[in-house]
């Protein structure tokens, strides 16, 4: 197994996740729904294993990191410093080539996004 893709996507979900953090912190009562689901996601996840855990990973990262793009477009016109704005392109082109990975992993894998999957729990 190549562990360069799971560590990419694992450092785009930290990077996400602290994009969620601060968006968060500046939108005030939004904080407690997003951390509600982040730990549903995460929760969900701990009862898992193998092909259903990937599958549950997947989807969930695809969503973690769709919200995190959709965030950081935002700062091009919002945000005050430099550092920020570039901070948010480089995530948008990190998460949007992490999420073609993905959902080219789910199609490889036979994961349908209507919570089946396909014979790949038998090879």
């Amino acid at each position: 197994m190549e562990t360069k893709p799971l560590i990419y996507g694992l450092i785009g979900f930290f990077i996400g996740g602290l994009m969620v953090s601060i968006a968060a912190t500046l939108q005030g009562d939004a904080t407690h729904t997003n951390e509600v689901s982040m730990s549903q996601m995460t929760e969900e996840l701990r009862d898992k294993k193998g092909d259903e855990y990937d599958k549950a990973f997947i989807s969930h990262m695809i969503a973690h990191h769709e919200a995190a793009v959709e965030m950081s477009q935002l700062s091009a016109d919002r945000a005050t410093h430099q550092e920020l704005k570039k901070l948010s392109v480089d995530i948008v082109s990190a998460q949007q080539k992490e999420i073609a990975q993905m959902k080219q992993w789910q199609k490889d894998w036979g994961y349908m996004s209507n919570g089946s999957t396909s014979n790949h729990m038998s090879h």
